[in-house]
């Protein structure tokens, strides 16, 4: 199952991709920003047996250098992007809409818990945006790397979020994991996400949402906002 879940969304969100060969499922070039073909195709891949919706959902997730926000592929185009990577071999057209389904979802909470950081510095930036992604699912990051060799799982996923603040560029590391034992309910996908530690900047921010966490755990006023549950989420989102 780990695997099969691996090949759909490193598939989608692979390290390279390839440019469209004209056979209707792919753009003549690769958007660097979400490694998408630019100009999206949405044909029937080659042996595709079954019809698969075309219809592509808004995400809530601002999108930098334009007055909108990223839009999600259809089903027949996160179809298209496993064909053209290789990657089709553990899905179905049936099972299209489920996946894409999922995977917006865990784009959306991936995005609620940047936005958990973000407020940290909403001072100086009260609209971050998200800039670009890239998915490295064969990159291990040191968290995963710590958390694997005590005896957790490896990360199905891993994507680099780069998030626009202001201005300034802000890179995010996200590991996505799958527990096999809670497949098909509530907690089956477990996310860790954090600021890369790319500077000083980033790293006293892991602290002080530790802080948070903390104070938020114990029930006492946050020292970082004055108050309880202004920066993060669920404190227990961030307590891994």
């Amino acid at each position: 199952k780990q695997q099969q879940t691996r090949g759909w969304f490193g598939g989608l969100f692979g390290r390279s991709g390839a440019s469209g060969s004209g056979d209707g499922i792919g753009g003549s070039a690769v958007d660097p920003r979400n490694n998408m073909p630019v100009v999206a195709r949405q044909g029937m891949a080659p042996g595709q047996k079954a019809v698969i919706p075309t219809e592509r959902q808004t995400s809530t997730i601002p999108k930098s250098g334009v007055a909108g926000t990223w839009v999600y592929p259809s089903p027949q185009m996160f179809y298209n992007s496993l064909v053209r990577k290789g990657k089709a071999e553990d899905c179905t057209e049936h099972d299209m809409a489920a996946v894409v389904s999922v995977h917006n979802s865990m784009n959306e909470d991936t995005w609620r818990r940047v936005m958990s950081w973000e407020r940290l510095h909403a001072d100086e930036c009260r609209n971050p945006m998200l800039l670009r992604f890239l998915g490295r699912p064969d990159d291990l990051s040191p968290l995963a790397w710590a958390r694997y060799l005590t005896g957790g799982g490896k990360p199905f996923d891993r994507h680099d979020w780069y998030v626009d603040r202001a201005g300034q560029q802000v890179r995010y590391v996200i590991d996505y994991y799958f527990h096999e034992d809670k497949a098909g309910q509530p907690g089956q996908f477990d996310l860790v996400v954090r600021p890369a530690a790319d500077s000083v900047e980033a790293v006293m921010d892991r602290l002080k949402m530790q802080v948070y966490i903390g104070c938020a755990l114990v029930g006492i006023p946050c020292p970082i906002s004055g108050n309880e549950g202004t920066i993060g989420l669920n404190p227990k989102l961030h307590h891994r």
